[in-house]
């Protein structure tokens, strides 16, 4: 679904800075369970990885396509952390790299401020890379809900 004047293409690909911002693929690095990650992008790509394998942590500190390249190299049967195999795709699955998502934008105030900005926007996913996959890492739909969600909290606490 392409962005209108009301919605807001939340994509590396995006024609508002904006957008770009709350990309998984951009540089924003932030702390979750102690472990510090450059991008979403570098975490959904690194947790693809057992927790033992050193390609884990290429992937964590890295970003955008670096990020991505790495993580073609993992198995997608399954995702690792804090001790747990995961289901790749799995309910399980999504609601982790959401929490990635909050734990980036809540851990920022400029992320936050930019969030808020989207007041009364409908914000969508669309690369422009074809379809999404059928099993994903997160789905377009749960990554815009998530970040409509916790825009309606941070609004919620501004008043």
């Amino acid at each position: 679904m392409p962005a209108t004047p009301s919605s807001l293409n939340v994509a590396y690909t995006s024609t508002d800075w904006r957008g770009v911002a709350l990309s998984n693929f951009t540089l924003s690095p932030f702390v979750l369970d102690d472990t510090l990650l450059a991008s979403v992008e570098g975490f959904i790509q690194g947790i693809k990885f057992p927790e033992d394998d050193p390609r884990r942590a290429q992937a964590f500190h890295s970003s955008a396509w670096d990020a991505k390249r790495a993580g073609e190299q993992a198995g997608r049967s399954a995702v690792y952390w804090s001790g747990q195999s995961i289901p790749f795709g799995s309910i399980e699955h999504h609601r982790l790299v959401a929490r990635a998502v909050r734990a980036r934008i809540t851990q920022s105030l400029g992320l936050r401020t930019v969030l808020m900005s989207t007041k009364g926007m409908t914000l969508v996913h669309d690369t422009g890379h074809g379809p999404e996959p059928a099993v994903t890492s997160l789905p377009a739909a749960m990554f815009c809900a998530t970040l409509a969600q916790l825009r309606d909290e941070l609004l919620a606490e501004a008043r």
